[in-house]
């Protein structure tokens, strides 16, 4: 994408148009009116392609180049509602900026988001977008995000955007006692989004919903 953004959009990425896909969200069970808001108040279509824009409020995922895409409207509501589900967050960490959208939503709701993505194009993309956007509490790392972000830990929150076989041990150790972690774990045959806590009793995990996310792969591009 080139330009000048268009964050309210004509027709198919009408601030109407975003508004009918809030009202499915809340028909599929998302509760969280905060959410919601966020969802209702970020421009979609400002994170992919031109040629895809007309498509950007349908609940669908979107491919966004070099074999990503930008999420499910109804995972990205989902994960973060569970984040956020035991009361507000200062300090989060996502795992794969991607697009940039999640990374918005979170930055709404979330005082500091610390945002690693391995691929150099998606995150110089991402971070122009956030920028252009008006975004100034995001900060951006190009490293292999299964690394975390342990200069800037511990977080008392993690999002991980791509699904890993198991969860990395350095993510877990980056999370504060009582913090949690949401991940899509498994493979290209079946992968699950899991909530984590992090209690004094140790690791706990609970079953959200079964999803389809790209692999979570380690170094940097």
């Amino acid at each position: 994408m080139t330009g000048k953004l268009n964050l309210q959009g004509i027709g198919m990425t009408s601030r109407r148009t975003r508004t009918r896909l809030v009202q499915r969200l809340r028909d599929h069970g998302i509760a969280s009116e905060l959410v919601l808001d966020a969802i209702n108040e970020t421009p979609r279509h400002a994170f992919i392609d031109e040629a895809l824009a007309h498509r950007a409020y349908e609940d669908i995922a979107l491919p966004i180049g070099s074999n990503q895409t930008i999420s499910q409207p109804y995972i990205v509501a989902r994960m973060t509602e569970a984040l956020l589900a035991d009361g507000p967050i200062d300090k989060v960490l996502e795992v794969g900026t991607g697009s940039g959208y999640q990374t918005a939503i979170l930055a709404k709701l979330i005082a500091r988001v610390y945002t690693v993505e391995r691929i150099s194009q998606l995150l110089t993309r991402a971070k122009t977008r956030l920028g252009a956007i008006g975004y100034r509490n995001i900060f951006f790392k190009h490293a292999d995000g299964s690394m975390g972000w342990r200069e800037q830990g511990p977080f008392e929150a993690i999002m991980v955007t791509a699904s890993p076989r198991m969860i990395p041990d350095a993510l877990l150790e980056q999370l504060v006692p009582d913090g949690r972690l949401v991940v899509p774990i498994g493979n290209n045959r079946h992968q699950e989004l899991v909530l984590i806590r992090n209690t004094a009793k140790g690791i706990e995990q609970t079953y959200l919903d079964a999803v389809k996310f790209v692999p979570l792969l380690g170094g940097k591009t």
